[in-house]
């Protein structure tokens, strides 16, 4: 590959690049940059031409980079990143509020708290916007660190000395059954009852498994191995499907299952002598130069608390 070829690729190539990624579908992904889906597909097949590599697979069911386009990718972020960086550090010098922010957060505080959290936050604040990648905690805390996002927010805590590490929020796991499920309704159980029961468990990466094997590690001297695990599912709405439809039962977060539990499609069973709380930390770049946009939006989710109704006791 030419290095004076590389030079000749232009930001709106690398836009097209990026947005064609996170649509994954040309069609839509040539709606977002404004371009007909013929001028999206011209920008890809010239920069694969001006580097000599295939960039993209064209699938059936969508797109997938290749090892050359991943790289790509990666540093169109990053570059898409600084130009808006650039641009808000001019917006800073009028002395406006305005601006975008950019987070990683992890499944329960993606699907489950900022919704609400962000809701209130631009009835306060709608020149500000807030775009969320959601993403298990690993990647959220490797997303911040290699500047592909500025903010995040997560549920294990970091160790990493480059991350400003905050808890924010309190969340507790607890064991959901199906409705008809034979200990639904049913009061204090014990985990050698448990053993036997088909479990439903988040993926390794996931901050709710760590934490869930943190506690059978340190209280009963148990791996994960000692249940009968059913299936490993790569969210918490999967798990919580799954529970639902009886394929087993699941320590989840109360965040995850406050509606079923009040329809009484899944039941909180006690399980004796157990209590699974963590924090969700909220994390950013200690180099991170913050503007105000920034300042404002981490004010307000230190003060924000969790509405009452969403953590039931």
């Amino acid at each position: 590959m030419a290095y004076d070829g590389f030079r000749n690729i232009t930001i709106q190539q690398l836009e097209t690049l990026v947005a064609l990624v996170e649509e994954r579908s040309f069609s839509r992904a040539s709606r977002r940059v404004c371009l007909t889906q013929p001028s999206l597909t011209k920008h890809v097949k010239n920069m694969e031409e001006v580097l000599n590599v295939r960039l993209v697979n064209r699938e059936r069911m969508g797109i997938s980079l290749t090892p050359e386009g991943k790289v790509l990718y990666d540093y169109a972020r990053k570059l898409l990143h600084l130009r808006e960086e650039a641009g808000e550090r001019l917006v800073r010098t009028q002395d406006h509020t305005g601006g975008v922010i950019d987070m990683h957060a992890s499944t329960i505080p993606a699907t489950y708290i900022l919704p609400y959290v962000l809701s209130d936050f631009r009835k306060i604040h709608p020149d500000i916007r807030v775009n969320v990648q959601m993403a298990d905690s690993e990647e959220s805390m490797d997303a911040i660190l290699n500047q592909q996002s500025e903010i995040g927010i997560i549920g294990k805590k970091p160790l990493n000395q480059k991350l400003n590490v905050e808890p924010l929020w309190e969340d507790r796991l607890i064991l959901a059954v199906p409705r008809g499920h034979r200990m639904a309704g049913r009061g204090m159980v014990t985990w050698a009852e448990l053993a036997g029961e088909p479990f439903v468990v988040r993926e390794k990466g996931s901050a709710t498994r760590e934490v869930f094997e943190r506690y059978l590690r340190d209280a009963l001297n148990w791996t994960l191995s000692r249940l009968h695990i059913a299936v490993e599912l790569g969210s918490s709405e999967a798990v919580k499907e799954a529970v639902i439809a009886g394929l087993g039962i699941s320590m989840i977060s109360i965040h995850a299952v406050e509606r079923e539990l009040l329809s009484g499609l899944l039941y909180e069973v006690p399980v004796e002598d157990c209590r699974i709380e963590r924090s969700f930390y909220l994390i950013y770049r200690r180099q991170l130069a913050l503007m105000r946009h920034h300042q404002i939006f981490l004010d307000f989710v230190r003060s924000h608390k969790i509405h009452r109704e969403q953590l039931p006791a």
